[in-house]
């Protein structure tokens, strides 16, 4: 393969990439952002941007002067002026005070990037491979917690279908937070290093396993701001975006309302039977959000092992439950106990168990899976 075939498999990689690639190529400079800190932060990076440009171009223009009017050819001699205390004190002095008209104002921003006081809200994000999940803290131990999944389908991934406005920065769960409001992040991980990172709201944080870094934000203005997950952090990095909806402060009680009504009911649900078709429809849902980007669309593997026709798929029910709520140590395929309410696993079980051909007719009730855990 010669160098030109390569290159147009490139250029071809990156333009079906999605309209992202090439908005992306738009943004030379920093992005300002949408907040208070955000604007600091980018006048800092501006102002030591000039002094650096300042610096440069004097520099080089002592030399290309030295070059044209102190060359050889033009019978100059070379100045000697070894050793000498006057030149030594100049050029300690003059970069000492550059360095401290850049470090008084990088100190004060970051005082403030990293004063997390007097948050009113605090939401814990944990990074899995590849989601994330933001659980609102509250005092009374009456925390909302959910699992934000890349809502870009498969068929858009895999060019079967076209590519949306939001291609890979979609989720289906998006943190919310109502504006004009302190909000802190507690930013850790699961599993491997992750980066939670939101360029409009200034914030990007290294989730590293075992330890908790602080962030924080104040949103001025409603609006959708997306990020990305910007450490390497396995096969499908690209996979895990980050979205976050900043509403009014009625529109953030409400919705915090509806999710602590939707805990509630789905523990009500967990004591009922479900029929056969309202589990697969919702098995359906959660495969497509949680499984099909390891174990492929229609069932037949990728990262991880093809469900259709699989033993485990085939096999007992119970093992099938072990799997899925425990994991598998050692592999990709992660702990869904925790990740998933007793009605989605039941649901998932059962669609696993009946589509891609196989067909085994068992039905998994939420009841089952809190009977596993328990057992």
């Amino acid at each position: 393969m010669n160098f030109k075939t390569v290159a147009k498999a490139c250029v071809v990689s990156l333009l079906v990439s999605g309209p992202t690639w090439a908005l992306a190529q738009n943004q030379i400079n920093m992005a300002k952002g949408v907040t208070e800190v955000g604007a600091q932060i980018y006048g800092l990076h501006m102002l030591i941007f000039w002094i650096c440009a300042v610096i440069g171009v004097a520099v080089f223009a002592v030399m290309f002067y030295s070059i044209i009017y102190h060359r050889k050819s033009r019978g100059v001699t070379p100045a000697q002026f070894h050793d000498s205390t006057q030149v030594e004190i100049i050029w300690t002095i003059i970069p000492f005070l550059i360095l401290i008209g850049m470090a008084v104002p990088a100190t004060s921003t970051l005082l403030e990037v990293y004063n997390t006081d007097d948050a009113e809200i605090d939401i814990l994000i944990t990074g899995y491979q590849w989601k994330w999940k933001y659980e609102y803290l509250d005092e009374q131990g009456d925390n909302v917690v959910f699992f934000s999944n890349l809502a870009t389908s498969q068929e858009e991934i895999y060019n079967t279908d076209a590519k949306g406005a939001n291609y890979l920065l979609s989720v289906d769960e998006p943190m919310v937070i109502p504006v004009d409001t302190k909000v802190r992040f507690l930013v850790t991980a699961n599993d491997v290093i992750h980066s939670w990172w939101v360029p409009e709201l200034a914030v990007k944080r290294d989730a590293i396993p075992g330890f908790i870094n602080e962030a924080w934000t104040k949103v001025p203005t409603e609006g959708v701001y997306r990020g990305q997950c910007t450490e390497l952090c396995g096969a499908y990095h690209g996979f895990m975006p980050i979205e976050v909806h900043a509403v009014s402060r009625e529109e953030y009680d409400a919705w915090l309302a509806a999710k602590r009504s939707e805990k509630v009911a789905q523990t009500a649900a967990a004591q009922q039977a479900l029929g056969f078709e309202e589990l697969m429809a919702s098995g359906e849902a959660v495969y497509r959000a949680q499984c099909s980007a390891c174990h492929g669309a229609q069932g037949e593997g990728g990262v991880g092992n093809a469900i259709a026709g699989s033993a485990i798929a085939l096999g007992e029910v119970a093992k099938h439950l072990e799997v899925g709520i425990k994991g598998v140590a050692g592999t990709a395929m992660q702990a869904f106990g925790g990740q998933l309410s007793d009605v989605d696993m039941a649901a998932v079980i059962t669609y696993q168990r009946n589509a891609f051909g196989n067909n085994t007719g068992d039905i998994v009730q939420p009841a089952d899976v809190v009977n596993h855990k328990q057992g």
